[in-house]
């Protein structure tokens, strides 16, 4: 670093994330001050804080990781400009990185295709090409559960955000709704006259006592269900091919997006088109929200305390989706056959904010990370890549020989888990930018895999009709 860059100084301000306040005076910093540095200097000369707490600092969005310069090289600071430096408390909890595999369960006879904890990471469900969903008590590694009903492969999965009920999504064509307690079948909702591609809860946020999904169908709709209704409350036609995913988000809109290019912006309510997300040059595979899990987990965090109020559930639900937004509207994020992501900001505008290129084929899946700060594009490229919410790429991650499928992030927003067509999950460490561990074992493609919300454990489900839970 003997640069003429590297020497000398900066002139700096300390901003908050969220709120944008300045804190403390401008300073002079040396270019080769370390973010462990950054820590010392804000948290004794600027906060005064009695103990020293971690934060994370970004200049242009980008986290410095090892020093300021190496962000200063990548950024077009101009010299006699005050820098400003964005800081944000890291989360305290931290997820132990999963090393091994503790269980190789049994019991589908096909493929299994969809994983998902639930809310409070106690249950887990898996769906199967055989028909059946199996629910699994995590701590014991046990199934508890058969449950029987669909006709056909079960293709999606969603309990809902209080834990207390399990939708699934099938080949059959149909949606079931099921007591996660017992197993036994509550409702099946017909309708639709494709096989369904996605299902989605309405967030606890908007309502304490969750009783309305959202599912979408090869048949080019989505329908809003409500519990103990026969037949859909909305139907939301609009899209001229198969509706690949739906999402509902945390304000008031359901978005869809479809093989005809197009992504929709429902009212959640009485299901007009708010606005056509238009960008797409061939089919869209898949939509993120940077509300996206603490939309899936409500009022449940790290600590997995408990509420018995449902309205102080609402309430924490809340909260923690505002944590995320910071005020702000929701980012959504879509991925599709024509190689690009797209970030928008759907609230307000049907423009792209930005197109995002570098993978050499489809884009199979984009995942944001809990906090909302990062998300991860999976590609039949064999290939991910790291980007920051506003679309700057950080870094691609090589080491899948085939197509990547499925990813889950820690619920500490610090690693992802990916499952491939070529057998394996690896787990990658987006501070470090690199692999931090291969998780060989599977006999054939990973087709699911899902973190648990509390960090403990990994699940992942294959064609080879295992159920795998990994821990640390």
């Amino acid at each position: 670093s003997d640069t003429p860059l590297a020497n000398g100084s900066v002139l700096a301000q300390f901003f908050t994330a969220g709120t944008g306040e300045a804190s403390g005076p401008t300073l002079s910093l040396p270019r080769s001050i370390t973010a462990a540095q950054l820590q010392l200097v804000l948290n004794q000369h600027i906060l005064k804080n009695e103990e020293t707490l971690p934060y994370s600092f970004f200049v242009n969005e980008e986290e410095i990781i090892d020093s300021l310069l190496t962000v200063l090289q990548s950024s077009a600071h101009q010299e006699e400009d005050i820098l400003p430096i964005v800081y944000q408390p890291q989360a305290v909890f931290r997820v132990k990185m999963i090393t091994h595999c503790t269980s190789s369960l049994e019991g589908h006879t096909e493929a299994i295709l969809a994983v998902s904890f639930s809310p409070d990471g106690h249950t887990l469900a898996t769906g199967s090409g055989d028909t059946t969903i199996r629910l699994w008590d995590v701590l014991t590694n046990t199934p508890f559960a058969e449950c029987e009903g669909h006709t056909n492969w079960v293709l999606s999965l969603a309990w809902s955000p209080d834990g207390k009920r399990l939708i699934s999504g099938s080949m059959d064509k149909t949606v079931r709704l099921w007591d996660p307690l017992t197993g036994n079948l509550l409702q099946t909702f017909k309708g639709h006259k494709g096989y369904i591609t996605a299902v989605c809860w309405q967030p606890l946020h908007m309502n304490a006592t969750p009783n309305q999904f959202v599912s979408s169908s090869k048949d080019g709709t989505a329908r809003v269900w409500m519990i103990g209704q026969k037949t859909s409350r909305l139907i939301l036609g609009g899209h001229s091919k198969s509706v690949t995913v739906v999402k509902w988000g945390g304000c008031g809109f359901i978005y869809t997006a479809s093989q005809d290019t197009n992504i929709i912006v429902w009212n959640d309510t009485n299901g007009k088109v708010v606005r056509v997300l238009k960008g797409h040059s061939h089919w869209v595979n898949t939509l993120s929200l940077n509300t996206d899990y603490v939309l899936r987990t409500g009022a449940y965090d790290h600590t997995m305390k408990e509420f018995d109020d449902p309205s102080d559930a609402q309430q924490r639900a809340q909260e923690r989706y505002d944590s995320v937004t910071g005020g702000s509207s929701e980012i959504l994020v879509s991925g599709s056959d024509d190689c690009t992501a797209i970030v928008w900001h759907p609230e307000t505008s049907k423009a792209p904010v930005v197109r995002l290129s570098g993978h050499g084929k489809l884009i199979n899946l984009v995942s944001m990370s809990p906090d909302g700060k990062l998300f991860a594009t999976a590609s039949f490229d064999k290939n991910l890549k790291l980007w920051t919410a506003a679309g700057k790429h950080i870094t691609t991650f090589r080491g899948h020989v085939s197509e990547v499928y499925q990813v889950c992030w820690s619920s500490d927003s610090r690693m992802f888990v990916s499952g491939s067509k070529d057998s394996t999950m690896k787990v990658w460490d987006t501070k470090k930018k690199k692999l931090a561990i291969e998780l060989p074992g599977h006999a054939d493609e990973v087709y699911s895999v899902d973190w648990s919300p509390d960090g403990q454990y990994v699940a992942s489900g294959s064609k080879d009709r295992l159920l795998k839970l990994w821990r640390n």
